[in-house]
């Protein structure tokens, strides 16, 4: 039942494909942790209709649809995740672009993530989140140089101190270990 839920709500939306499993951290989201308590599989939290609804085209805004989306990744609800982001008006948002790529990196399609983090750093090529998660796609590619190289850009934008280059340095660390 739960499944023909989220094939539903998916046909609805009229998406052009369904995609699987990942798993978000990083930026917070205030309100959303409603999708991920109280709402069931396949319904994300409406803050103004304040209940859990079945997401479709139009219906949330870009801002609900990426605190819903940022929720349910957290949640481990990979597959919804990457549904309701799909959703969004502004297909250019690196916030959802952001999560996108890292949503199907972390299911195995790291081509596929690269892809949406490269779009997103088109766009702001100051969203040191981005590059924090393309540094790591290019380590669960063996391509050491080029997480390297998103970790300089981390430390021109924000400096040794931040936390996305914090946590790119150890996962780099951890890689060269190994």
């Amino acid at each position: 039942m739960r499944r023909r839920l989220l094939i539903h709500v998916l046909a609805v939306a009229a998406l052009p494909l369904f995609a699987v499993t990942a798993f978000s951290a990083g930026e917070g989201g205030g309100g959303s942790d409603q999708t991920t308590t109280q709402c069931k599989k396949g319904t994300v939290w409406d803050k103004k209709l304040k209940k859990c609804v079945a997401p479709k085209q139009g219906m949330l805004d870009d801002d609900n649809i990426y605190e819903a989306g940022h929720a349910l990744a957290m949640a481990g609800r990979y597959d919804e995740a990457i549904a309701v982001l799909s959703l969004a008006a502004d297909k250019k948002d690196p916030r959802i672009l952001n999560y996108l790529g890292y949503s199907h990196r972390h299911s195995g399609r790291v081509t596929v993530g690269l892809g949406y983090y490269e779009e997103a750093l088109r766009i702001d090529p100051n969203y040191t989140l981005v590059r924090e998660y393309l540094g790591e796609a290019h380590l669960q590619i063996g391509d050491l140089a080029g997480a390297q190289e998103q970790l300089r850009e981390i430390e021109k934008r924000t400096g040794k101190g931040s936390r996305e280059y914090g946590m790119l340095s150890e996962q780099i660390d951890r890689f060269m270990r190994s």
